[in-house]
């Protein structure tokens, strides 16, 4: 399995709108099961007032696949719901051993 992690921050207002376009049948989600080997997002909320999001594929060469094939539709959803955040950090993508 491959795993990618993002740390965010909604911006004021918008947190109930972020966490149903970035969780586990939102937006982001949709989009990704459209494509092979997607295994699903999981969205944490923290103490701290931010979100970490977790998404599941397959392998590390499904989700390259993916966003070789998928790069314009996928860049094209990140700057529609950029409005939502005030912050994005990706993390890592992490394989599990």
């Amino acid at each position: 399995m491959y795993v990618i992690v993002w740390r965010f921050a909604a911006k004021r207002g918008c947190e109930a709108e972020f966490e149903a376009a970035y969780g586990p049948r939102g937006r982001w989600s949709n989009f990704f099961r459209t494509c092979d080997g997607y295994l699903g997002t999981e969205l944490w909320r923290g103490e701290n007032g931010s979100w970490i999001t977790v998404d599941r594929w397959r392998s590390e060469e499904d989700y390259r696949r993916f966003r070789a094939e998928r790069l314009a539709d996928y860049q094209s959803l990140d700057r529609e719901l950029e409005t939502l955040t005030a912050e994005e950090t990706h993390i890592g993508g992490f394989t599990a051993v």
